[in-house]
């Protein structure tokens, strides 16, 4: 890594021998279920971490506007690395209450319940927020000084990044993204606490609610923010006010945690088209070109995006039995194929 790091780390480990690094190193299984020979495990690490960049294969997914995502996919042996490094390292490091992405046993529900029938809703997003956590946020925040040695902090921050940043769609990003994030998510809560304000946090998306003055809290977050490296998205800025429709992580909060109307209706039409006319005609007829390039396995994947928006819609209302009815029908599609 060329990036220059902090010159702190802790005393506790001045005297740690590369013995006791490798030691710890293979104590945390990173190479459980590769085809790796015991004795190779070390020097495969090293390979790996080396030359990260040939370990991953770019990828595009469609966004509900019709934009697309680029993701970084890791290749089958760093994204078995990743994921022990997942569940046998990171997920034993706690992250802010106020973080209701990636955590188990949370969803985009828990994270709307907090601002329902509130005075105002305030929307922040962070302009291009895996992009810009870099290395030394990794390796400072991911991985603190009180708990790995200098040298075994390098590699494993080595292991989550590509060139210097985090990539998004490594399976280590969305926990790293938010072990970077806590002291900016327990300040903030603390601060809106202290004004009754009411503060979570789903990735990239900040969302504020109660009374409060815009501006200082805006800038509050900014130049917070700008102290990590991060800046707004200006554009996706939003002030919702009690008699405007205020939603949250696509749920609508004015008076009760809901999906819109709308939303609703065009899920059930997609539903309604899909059964009346099969896939590959409603796909055809709608001219939704993003989901026929591949033919056959693009049907596949519209109807598991398909029952995405309905197990969404039944994470809100898990007793509508039309919703409940029309997961089974794409249920029995899928099947059918």
């Amino acid at each position: 890594m060329t990036t220059t790091l902090s010159n702190y780390d802790n005393d506790l480990w001045k005297y740690c021998t590369k013995e006791q690094i490798k030691d710890m190193l293979l104590s945390f299984r990173l190479l459980q279920g590769a085809p790796v020979r015991e004795e190779k495990e070390l020097a495969c690490l090293y390979a790996v971490s080396n030359h990260i960049k040939k370990h991953y294969h770019t990828a595009q997914i469609p966004k509900r506007n019709g934009s697309v995502r680029r993701l970084l996919v890791p290749d089958a042996l760093l994204n078995t690395i990743q994921k022990n490094l997942l569940h046998h390292v990171l997920d034993g490091l706690s992250v802010s209450v106020y973080a209701t992405a990636y955590k188990k046993k949370t969803t985009v529900l828990d994270n709307a319940l907090s601002h329902v029938g509130q005075e105002q809703v305030m929307k922040l997003d962070i302009e291009n927020f895996f992009e810009n956590i870099t290395f030394p946020l990794v390796y400072q925040s991911a991985f603190p000084a009180i708990y790995f040695p200098p040298a075994v902090r390098r590699i494993l921050a080595e292991l989550c990044c590509y060139e210097d940043y985090l990539p998004q769609g490594a399976p280590t990003s969305p926990t790293v993204s938010n072990l970077v994030m806590k002291s900016f998510d327990n300040y903030m809560g603390a601060w809106c606490e202290e004004r009754g304000i009411h503060y979570t946090r789903y990735s990239d998306d900040m969302t504020f609610s109660g009374v409060f003055d815009e501006v200082e809290l805006k800038n509050k977050v900014k130049n917070y923010l700008l102290t990590m490296g991060f800046v707004l998205n200006e554009k996706k800025t939003k002030l919702l006010g009690k008699h405007t429709r205020q939603t949250v992580t696509g749920i609508v909060v004015n008076e009760k945690a809901d999906v819109g109307r709308a939303y609703k209706r065009e899920v059930r039409a997609e539903v309604y088209y899909c059964k009346k006319y099969g896939v590959m005609e409603h796909l055809r007829r709608c001219n939704k070109k993003e989901w026929m390039t591949e033919g056959e396995s693009d049907t596949v994947r519209y109807l598991r995006h398909l029952l995405g928006k309905i197990q969404f819609i039944l994470q809100i209302s898990p007793e509508d039995v039309q919703f409940r009815e029309a997961r089974e029908d794409i249920r029995r599609l899928l099947r059918d194929i």
